[in-house]
């Protein structure tokens, strides 16, 4: 049986057919959200799980998670990538309890059942009994207990899996315009400069619809406006995969006559803020593009961001039905001069759990969650733009919000 076979009680009901009105009790039924981690985590997507640098060598490993479930993902002896579930085949004990390590084998604490880095049950503690009494009976075979496997593809330095064995390739799912724009940011080798996590209060859609989200930039985030970092009036454009899930939205900025604003004054006028010292957002024209912010979706659950010379990726990991962890992996390339690697250390506190951009982010999906409490009839409106998921040359839009739900819509059965 498939995922997309298993039985649910009271999906929730959309208004229409299409995806520019969306029920609020998305965001607030325990059903729903346990389709998702059927049908959306544990379907047809590749995940994102890991970067490969954080596993290096042969024996490296990682913890982590595909929606809510519990995964491993190990460098093999010959330095290929494995993942698989990170749950004992014996009593369902977690294997991993912490967040990376090295070894041969990876072995329960509970029984001693042991594991190879590719899944496989090698050990069995006492199989054989004790003083020839016990053991496993003769029908045992420990090739019949290998731990559930995810197919895993690494591209541009980062690690996605799924549980869908006869899933399309990664480059085929993220499309080809996404593939593009991811490869424009991650153009070569790179590397972990910090990390940092949050928990956000509210259902992990709601922050994935705001970072698709290019309408509220101007308006809920002064910090951008104020120092011109990203205005709807820049150009860029909104660029969708033919399926709706993935996206990446782009602004264009004169960095010469941004350079010559900075030296010229130490204030701006739109709002009241002031920075005393500029170096937080003074920044150099790395891709030779103007592109001074893009964000890029993964389907669903990653974000690439380029926001001027900070570079990283947010993993939305769902912890319930009202609670979000999002994690951030800041990065730097190898080529990176002490002076540039000192510049994304800086621009890192536009971003993050207390950025000077992004903190809004972090509570402004809590104050809808609040909102909804035991008042979620009726639905969300997200008309901007139109009502298609499409790529645009603009960016007063939420197309990219309509191709999330598409993409939703689809693999739920909705």
């Amino acid at each position: 049986m498939s995922v997309q076979d298993v039985q649910f009680d009271r999906p929730v009901a959309w208004p229409t057919n299409g995806i520019s009105e969306i029920p609020f009790r998305l965001y607030t039924d325990p059903e729903q959200y346990r389709i998702e981690q059927e049908r959306i985590f544990k379907g047809p997507t590749w995940n994102y799980l890991c970067l490969a640098s954080e596993i290096p060598e042969p024996g490296d490993w990682v913890a982590t998670t595909v929606g809510e479930v519990q995964v491993i993902v190990a460098r093999g002896p010959e330095g290929e990538i494995n993942a698989f579930v990170n749950r004992c085949a014996h009593r369902g004990n977690l294997l991993c309890l912490t967040r990376q390590g090295h070894d041969k084998e990876i072995t329960c604490i509970y029984h001693g059942w042991s594991y190879d880095l590719a899944g496989k049950l090698t050990g069995v503690a006492f199989e054989k009994g004790v003083k020839r009494q016990g053991g496993m009976p003769p029908e045992f075979h420990k090739e019949d207990y290998r731990l559930q496997a995810l197919r895993v593809e690494e591209l541009c330095g980062l690690v996605f899996g799924t549980f869908d064995q006869s899933m399309e390739d990664l480059q085929s799912f993220l499309g080809e315009v996404v593939v593009g724009g991811l490869k424009r940011v991650l153009n070569r080798p790179f590397h972990l400069i910090g990390r940092s996590t949050q928990m956000l209060p509210n259902n992990w859609k709601l922050y994935f619809e705001n970072v698709k989200d290019t309408y509220h930039a101007s308006i809920l985030h002064s910090f951008l406006t104020t120092f011109r970092i990203n205005r709807l009036s820049m150009p860029g454009s909104i660029n969708i995969s033919e399926d709706g899930g993935n996206h990446f939205s782009q602004a264009k900025l004169d960095y010469a006559a941004e350079d010559a604003d900075y030296k010229a004054a130490a204030l701006r006028s739109d709002t009241d803020l002031r920075l005393a010292d500029n170096s937080v957002v003074e920044s150099v024209d790395e891709y030779g593009d103007q592109v001074s912010v893009q964000i890029l979706t993964a389907f669903p659950n990653m974000v690439l961001q380029q926001v001027r010379n900070t570079i990283a990726v947010r993993v939305i990991r769902p912890r319930g039905v009202d609670r979000t962890e999002l994690d951030w992996v800041h990065l730097g390339f190898d080529d990176d001069d002490e002076a540039m690697t000192e510049r994304r250390l800086r621009q890192g506190n536009l971003i993050g759990a207390a950025g000077y951009i992004s903190m809004e982010d972090g509570c402004v999906g809590g104050f809808v969650q609040r909102a909804l409490k035991y008042n979620d009839e009726g639905s969300g409106v997200v008309m901007m733009g139109g009502h298609e998921a499409q790529s645009q040359k603009f960016r007063a839009s939420e197309a990219a919000i309509r191709g999330f739900w598409k993409k939703y819509r689809a693999l739920t059965g909705a």
